[in-house]
């Protein structure tokens, strides 16, 4: 079969043969339709990702949307190594796969799943997100933090709060629902003043992409703005902006503060399947908004590298 072949990890896949997997019993063997590229896929791919399992050959992707032997459409994750899901066929266990809803397309679907699961899971496995909440999302302008947005007025929070870098982008969250928006190109001082401010208000969740300075700043803010111990349920999911931090003791001492992760890992698998599925379902209901670009799968040389802005590229098969 035809397949994003990764031989390497310095370099990109490479569209060619690879072996066709054979289903066993328990087990689908889906035609797929469209496979995203996502920061998780990029990542294994280069082994930057922790669950990169640093052997070579393999096929790109961890999830996609394909159709089974009998017409079917459905979602589908965590191919076994070293298949992936860039490919003409994938073959799956039974209990990782989703039907999709009839009115969800198949790009809209493998664009979706991985960038809107990473909020969904944080906001309902980790942080318990209650109607009424305020949330924080940290790095708001990228695909996952603009999904995050809509998700978390979805499942009710009263108020968002959306943090970035690009202007543009920016500019552009107010329509997907964030009440206040913050730039991270702000002088220090009026940064964090800006995070006190909000903090003092009242900010139950903070769900954070970027980590990094920004997460260091956001941590001391809410410590400065500490009152009546409300607490906050911190989730890292992202590390965009740098792997460490430098956490004071005393921020933690002084602030009611649960510091958790959200990923592979800190959420069971069959649980971020759940998660999935939930979100797939709720899509069209709640209208959430995603960029697509879907190229085939034979340019994935050229495309894997190529700037996407604030589109997810979909790598598609022929049907």
């Amino acid at each position: 079969m035809k397949a994003a072949v990764v031989s390497r990890p310095d370099q990109p896949p490479v569209y060619g043969d690879f072996e066709t997997p054979v289903a066993a019993f328990g087990e689908h063997s889906i035609a797929v339709t469209a496979a995203a590229l996502s920061p998780l896929v990029r990542g294994r791919a280069s082994g930057s990702h922790y669950s990169a399992s640093g052997k070579f050959p393999f096929v790109a992707g961890v999830d996609g949307v394909g159709r089974l032997g009998d017409g079917r459409r459905v979602y589908f994750a965590l191919p076994e190594a070293p298949y992936g899901s860039m490919a003409e066929r994938a073959v799956i266990p039974a209990a990782q796969c989703l039907p999709l809803p009839e009115d969800l397309d198949d790009v809209t679907a493998a664009a979706i799943a991985n960038p809107g699961m990473s909020s969904w899971a944080a906001f309902k496995e980790r942080a318990g997100l209650v109607a009424g909440e305020t949330v924080l999302v940290n790095g708001a302008t990228g695909t996952a933090g603009r999904l995050a947005i809509q998700i978390a007025k979805y499942l009710g929070a009263r108020k968002v709060i959306a943090t970035g870098r690009n202007p543009e982008a920016l500019r552009s969250l107010a329509a997907l629902g964030a009440d206040v928006v913050i730039s991270l190109e702000m002088e220090a001082a009026t940064f964090e003043e800006a995070f006190r401010e909000q903090f003092a208000q009242r900010v139950d969740v903070v769900i954070d992409y970027l980590w990094g300075q920004s997460a260091e700043r956001l941590l001391t803010a809410a410590a400065a703005a500490a009152g009546d111990a409300v607490p906050i349920r911190y989730i890292q999911i992202g590390a965009i902006s740098g792997g460490g931090i430098h956490l004071p003791g005393a921020v933690l001492r002084s602030t009611a503060i649960e510091l958790k992760g959200s990923g592979i890992g800190s959420v069971p698998p069959s649980r971020l399947l759940k998660a999935i599925e939930e979100l797939l379902q709720a899509t069209i209901p709640g209208r959430f908004a995603i960029a697509t670009q879907a190229v085939p799968l034979s340019t994935v040389e050229a495309a894997w590298n190529a700037k996407a802005g604030l589109h997810r590229t979909v790598f598609v098969n022929p049907r």
